[in-house]
């Protein structure tokens, strides 16, 4: 909280966005711990793992990494780990992080030939003394502490792949109402709040191409006093707003879960107005106190909670 010295300062240089001044003040909203919320209404089967550990009294953090994992095993899921859509190339690249009550973090990018980079990222955190390793380094690493080498290209997405390489008339893809990366959250009974990404990234994209998602501040952002974000959606547009650091920022500010989501969407559309009509970004944001909210530029995004009232997906509110 900024003292009466500390507050003329920061807004005489200019360092308070005008939204922070509009914060509104009100009674402290309350919800529940332990909670975890994901992106996408895929989220409810990985919040079902995430739970199992949160329910027994577990670390959010070991939550997190169980959940989002289920969807890199999933073959269904294109999008995720182990089933995602290959770069132009045919090339499987995939890219994690995770972020700790403490805001320390570890993220990999790039990363091919390895079913669950989310854990990949996790030991870049516990185990080098870096925050992010790419390409052929975070591989290298990844083999040197026992995961194994994987063929991550499914006959189905081979197939979608050679199709596409018909017309090769690249367009980024971004799901409008359809998952294309999975965030979590999870809050535990301690109070220790946590996050994860991953994602297999833009469906034939450049080879070498590196979205939102393994970059803290961008796709994940967590501050361990006041709450923590992810997004998902067009992941340019994510990267050049900064948007999980804005969201969690005016979270700091006094801005609910969802009025600070909000204001982030907002932000992408005052940068670049074009942004409103075709294209789709969404954040969820949790609390300290297990608030949760959800905001997208297109209606369809949906923040998937599981806490002691149940597991279930529920809309977000969105600009159009």
């Amino acid at each position: 909280m900024f003292n009466r010295k500390e507050f003329i300062k920061a807004t005489a240089l200019g360092l308070l966005p005008l939204n922070v001044l509009k914060a509104k003040s009100g009674p402290v909203q309350t919800g529940k711990k332990p909670v975890v919320v994901s992106t996408w209404r895929t989220g409810v089967r990985a919040n079902e793992a995430a739970w199992q550990i949160l329910d027994k009294g577990g670390y959010a953090l070991d939550a997190v990494e169980a959940g989002v994992k289920v969807e890199e095993a999933n073959p269904k899921n294109s999008t995720v780990g182990y089933g995602g859509r290959p770069d132009r190339d045919g090339n499987v690249t995939l890219d994690a992080c995770v972020m700790d009550e403490n805001g320390e973090c570890g993220s990999v990018a790039f990363l091919q030939d390895i079913k669950h980079p989310v854990s990949v990222a996790r030991k870049v955190m516990t185990d080098t003394p870096h925050a992010m390793l790419v390409g052929e380094g975070a591989r290298q690493f990844a083999l040197s502490q026992g995961f194994e080498k994987e063929n991550l290209l499914t006959p189905v997405a081979e197939k979608e792949w050679k199709k596409w390489l018909e017309t090769s008339e690249y367009q980024l893809e971004v799901n409008i109402e359809n998952h294309d990366t999975i965030g979590m959250l999870a809050l535990d009974k301690d109070g220790r709040l946590c996050g994860a990404c991953t994602t297999s990234g833009a469906a034939y994209k450049m080879h070498g191409r590196v979205g939102d998602s393994p970059i803290i501040g961008a796709g994940l952002f967590i501050d361990p006093k006041f709450g923590g974000a992810v997004a998902t959606g067009a992941g340019e547009e994510v990267i050049k707003t900064a948007g999980c650091h804005l969201v969690v920022e005016m979270m700091r500010a006094g801005h609910s879960p969802e009025e600070a989501c909000k204001i982030a969407i907002q932000r992408i559309i005052e940068r670049d107005s074009s942004n409103k009509k075709d294209t789709q970004v969404g954040y969820i944001a949790l609390n300290k106190e297990g608030v949760y909210g959800g905001y997208s530029i297109v209606k369809g995004f949906d923040v998937s909670v599981c806490n002691a009232d149940g597991n279930r997906a529920e809309p977000t509110s969105h600009l159009n």
